[in-house]
């Protein structure tokens, strides 16, 4: 059977544990999540490619939706596609769809929101086989003023505060477009975890873990919600608090 003149744009929806992995992004010598994907594309059709996801995932992070897109030219039928993958894939990535996809669509590009978890495991004693998922914290803190404190993020803000350094744009003296739209953004009680779930139009490098860390810090009494909107306006990362683990972060779905 011959390979399709022009490539197929195939739409990828994969779920994967990213404690063993250095985030989304191909880098050298490290395992990540597309140079796992790129190695066993090519295993499977020869051919070299680049999937594209919808946000870059770092270090740690897990994903029960991600979204990647990528070109191939092999004629092979999604199922078989799909279960192949799954086949050679390691345990810790499963691809839960495999679909044809307009030449135009892009994960990242076309997508419209994105919808963020953070897990707080407050117990005394967190299990072994869910401390790689969960941020173990059984301290005391006020929930009632994180709560108060997620809605004062909601709406259209200039997330600076909350963006790690992109020291290469300070570099290139780039102008850089830190303003972002937060649809919700609510604290749920959830058994003994805490959950932070967050639903946006797009998310800046580090954003999520860095507003939990602020708003842990306002649960230990060290910030307010006052104080929350004057590191907003403040435009300046270093008067946000600390970036919280990444173990307890979820990409959980992407619209389109």
């Amino acid at each position: 059977m011959l390979a399709h003149e022009s490539p197929r744009n195939i739409k990828l929806t994969l779920a994967y544990d990213g404690y063993d992995f250095a985030g989304w992004q191909v880098q050298p010598d490290r395992p990540t999540i597309q140079g796992t994907l790129v190695s066993v594309i090519e295993q499977i059709t020869g051919e070299t490619t680049l999937p594209q996801g919808s946000g870059r995932t770092d270090a740690g992070v897990h994903a029960l939706a991600q979204v990647a897109t990528v070109a191939i030219h092999s004629p092979i039928p999604l199922l078989n596609f799909r279960k192949a993958l799954n086949h050679v894939l390691p345990r810790a990535i499963r691809v839960l769809n495999a679909e044809e996809a307009p030449a135009d669509f892009h994960a990242r590009k076309s997508a419209h929101a994105k919808t963020y978890r953070y897990r707080i495991y407050r117990g005394e004693i967190c299990a072994p086989f869910l401390a790689r998922y969960v941020y173990h914290h059984p301290y005391p803190l006020d929930q009632e003023a994180m709560a108060k404190a997620a809605e004062v993020v909601a709406g259209e803000h200039d997330f600076t505060s909350f963006a790690a350094v992109d020291l290469d744009a300070r570099k290139e003296n780039a102008e850089i477009n830190n303003i972002r739209t937060i649809y919700s953004s609510s604290w749920q009680c959830e058994g003994e975890e805490l959950v932070y779930t967050v639903r946006g139009n797009g998310f800046l490098h580090h954003m999520v873990r860095n507003l939990v860390g602020t708003f842990l810090m306002i649960g230990k009494g060290g910030l307010t919600s006052k104080d929350l909107k004057r590191i907003l306006d403040l435009r300046d990362r270093s008067a946000a608090a600390a970036t919280a683990p990444a173990s307890g972060l979820y990409l959980v779905r992407v619209e389109y």
